[in-house]
């Protein structure tokens, strides 16, 4: 059964961190771009950051830069998102997503891939 699994979500202080990994089973990630996406209610999905399994490329959009880091563990078959400095703005249900390419992953959307975890909430407050 092809399976991802989002875990290390809960509730930090403004100015925290916290690392979400995803995890992937039924099959492996080599051949594979990994998105991370967030989401809160009334709001479309938005892309975070993505990375290529294959060859390591990476991608992060605007909001996040320099803040959080996204890495793959290829002998774990899973991806990592390492978030600093969050922000109450970073709260959100957090999305892995995984699908079948070797190119780049910068400007993927998420009608784009077709394997999804379940998320995990991730809420930044005082």
């Amino acid at each position: 059964q092809v399976q991802l699994v989002e875990s290390g979500g809960g509730l930090v202080q403004p100015g925290g961190s916290l690392r979400l990994s995803c995890t992937a089973s039924g099959f492996t990630l080599d051949y594979y771009v990994i998105g991370w996406f967030r989401q809160v209610p009334g709001k479309e999905r938005e892309g975070v950051s993505c990375i290529s399994a294959t060859d390591g490329n990476t991608h992060y959009v605007d909001l996040v830069k320099g803040r959080f880091t996204i890495s793959v563990d290829n002998v774990k078959n899973t991806v990592y998102l390492l978030m600093n400095s969050l922000k109450p703005e970073d709260t959100a249900v957090y999305y892995c997503a995984a699908e079948k390419r070797t190119d780049r992953c910068a400007g993927m959307g998420a009608n784009e891939y077709h394997t999804w975890g379940q998320g995990t909430r991730v809420t930044v407050s005082s």
